[in-house]
């Protein structure tokens, strides 16, 4: 079995990464995966989980940023500073 590899994981878009996160979850829950290979493709469901909430965690505070009038309505945005 050729090894798994998470070091393009931090260069996916949150859709492409939820995406293989849920095959890789749909293939251990079916439990047909041998054991070894189990091994690595968690460790790949566990980098993707990271990328997942990294992206997810950056929109957030993005939406976060946007400045409200005094009536409540959307007046433009501040800048952003995720690091």
């Amino acid at each position: 079995m050729a090894e798994i590899s998470t070091s393009d994981v931090k260069k996916l878009p949150f859709e492409r990464a939820i995406e293989e996160l849920e095959s890789i979850i749909k293939r251990l829950e079916e439990g047909k995966v041998p054991l070894e290979e189990s091994v690595a493709i968690y460790e790949r469901g566990e980098a993707l989980k990271r990328r997942c909430e990294e992206l997810l965690k950056a929109a957030e505070a993005r939406v976060e940023k946007i400045t409200l009038d005094a009536s409540g309505k959307p007046s433009g945005s501040a800048p952003l500073d995720v690091k």
